[in-house]
């Protein structure tokens, strides 16, 4: 996934608070890339009411 695509959340591995857990099925751009975990890496979405979050990978689906 590239900086500028759009994507869609379809899951998350933890638990998250109300306000990241209401994103799922929403669709957002990505805005950046973020180091995580000392060798992971996630993606920073914003989505249209501009609140942002980081996700990995595999919680997003490219919209096309």
């Amino acid at each position: 996934m590239d900086v500028g695509q759009k994507v869609k959340v379809v899951r998350v591995r933890d638990r998250v608070s109300d306000a990241i857990a209401k994103r799922l099925g929403q669709e957002g751009m990505v805005t950046q890339f973020k180091m995580v975990d000392g060798s992971g890496v996630g993606l920073v979405v914003e989505f249209s009411d501009k609140f942002s979050s980081w996700f990995f990978e595999d919680e997003l689906k490219q919209v096309s």
